[in-house]
Formats: C-alpha cells, structure tokens, sequence
C-alpha cells in the first residue's frame, strides 16, 4: 500500500521549479523507481511532484556538435531514435535491454541516473560517450560530468530543488566506434550481473582516447581511467587489450550478492573489457 502524499501537477517546467524551490517534493516522471520506493516505505514524502508531462524535458537533438537529451525522454525513444543509434550506439544497445517494454515505455533517463543505482542500465554507456548532465533549478543551472554525479549507492550531487533537465555529449570529431554489454541471469527484464561500455576514438592507426565504463562492480558506475591512459597512442594489439582488460579487474570493488560473486564480477570485467575493445576497435579498423 502506498503512503498517502499530496500529488503536485505543474503544467510547465517554470512552474515545476518554483514548485520546487518553494518547499519539500519528490519528482516524479515514469515512476517505475520511486513507486517502488513508495511501496518499501524508503520514501514517504508528503508531496510529490508529476513532472511526465512536461515537453520541455523532453526530446532528443543534435545542437552545436553535441547530442542532447531531455531529461525525461523515455528510454523507448533512446531505443527507437536514429540520432542515438548514429552517435550513441551503446546507448541505444543498453535501452534495448532495459528492463521490459512496458518500463521503457515509461522509465525516463533522467530517473534512472538520478536512483544512481550501480546498476542503472544508462550509467555505463553514457559515460563511455562522455556525458554531462545540466541540473536545472529556479535559481539556475549547472553542468556536471556525469563521472561527478554520482557520490555513493543511490547519492548523487542532485539537490533537493533541481531536475536532471538534459543528457549531453559531443559528437566525435574523428573516426570511432562504441558498444555495450550487459550480463545478466537472463536475457530480459534483468539486472545486470556486470555492465560494460567502451568507446574508442581513432588517430590514423592508432587509439586517440579510449573511455571505459563498468556498472554493478562497485558503490557507482565508474571510468577505468589507468586502462583509458595506457590504451592512448597505441595501436590495436590482442596483448593491449589483455593488459586493459587486467587493469579494469583491478579498479573494481565487486560485492557477492545472491546474483553473482565478487570474483566473478570482477573476472568478467576484464573479459567484457577485451571483448568490447576487440570489437570496437574491429569496427574502426576493418
């Protein structure tokens, strides 16, 4: 049973932000995170705040070299859109298998990020593309590298007055590929066991930057920088990719749990690490 709340609906963004910065409410878009919450009694505010509805966090552009996404745009629209699948392709993968369709229908990628659950489906593969987030309040906004936003397990920077209001990324200026992988008990509707994404950029024959990202294998989503730094320069090589994947297994801090051990986890970092940049970089160099 839920708890009883008072439901505030704006009917603009403005409107949702003063709302907001005027006192205590709980956002709520899809509501496949916080409903839940509700029923656990973890949260039990007196008021929430309906922000589905509202176009302007809506949507999904490309502006200025950069990808942009509202932060209420709902994953089906990740999965479905043709500006996702030509510059964020491990986005649109990871959307693919999340949860169900009726969640994708209604998740948002602002609520997953800001439930900064170490498994959130969206968390690896944006920070592989590099993202941002514009956190937006009535008093303003700011931008943050998504490796910023997230502190702990579900604790991020968000204050209590501000709205993810966009998901941004620059587009590559130079040859490069992205992917994802998601292992999981199954094939649908799962949590991930591990998670991983990888993009790679190219400079001739060789690795301009590379971003690695890694979910449910410590407190947040995370970047395996020592790995980024030794792949830039080099050129696609099996022993390269063996040696990023061995310094992937060493920046996690897995937890056992009923779905997989920690040295489980940990092993299959590093094997979905090499398997992603094998393929990553295959599609670069054919």
């Amino acid at each position: 049973m839920l708890p009883e709340f008072e439901m505030v609906l704006p009917q603009t963004l403005e409107e949702a932000l003063k709302t907001m910065a005027a006192r205590p409410v709980v956002p709520i878009a899809g509501g496949t995170n916080v409903v839940v919450d509700l029923r656990s009694g973890r949260h039990t505010p007196k008021a929430i705040i309906n922000i589905h509805n509202l176009k302007e966090l809506s949507g999904v552009k490309v502006e200025d070299g950069w990808v942009k996404v509202g932060g209420g745009t709902v994953i089906r629209e990740l999965e479905r859109s043709p500006i996702i699948a030509e510059h964020g392709f491990c986005l649109q993968q990871s959307a693919r298998l999340f949860a169900n369709p009726l969640i994708r229908n209604r998740a948002t990628i602002g609520g997953n990020l800001a439930d900064a659950s170490p498994a959130a489906d969206t968390a690896t593969p944006l920070l592989a593309l590099g993202a941002s987030l514009l956190l937006i309040s009535a008093s303003g906004t700011r931008l943050v590298p998504l490796e910023e936003f997230f502190l702990h397990v579900r604790k991020t920077v968000l204050k209590p007055d501000e709205l993810i209001g966009e998901v941004r990324w620059q587009i590559p200026k130079t040859k490069s590929a992205n992917a994802f992988y998601k292992l999981g008990l199954r094939k649908a509707d799962a949590i991930s066991v591990v998670s991983a994404a990888v993009m790679v950029e190219a400079d001739g024959e060789r690795i301009a930057c590379a971003r690695i990202a890694l979910g449910s294998v410590a407190p947040t989503p995370l970047r395996v920088k020592k790995a980024e730094e030794m792949l830039k320069g080099q050129k696609p090589a099996a022993e390269l990719f063996r040696n990023a994947a061995s310094l992937a297994e060493q920046a996690v801090s897995p937890i056992s749990d009923v779905r997989a051990s920690a040295d489980y986890r940990r092993e299959m970092s590093g094997v979905l690490v090499a398997r992603l940049l094998r393929q990553t970089c295959a599609d670069i160099w054919k």
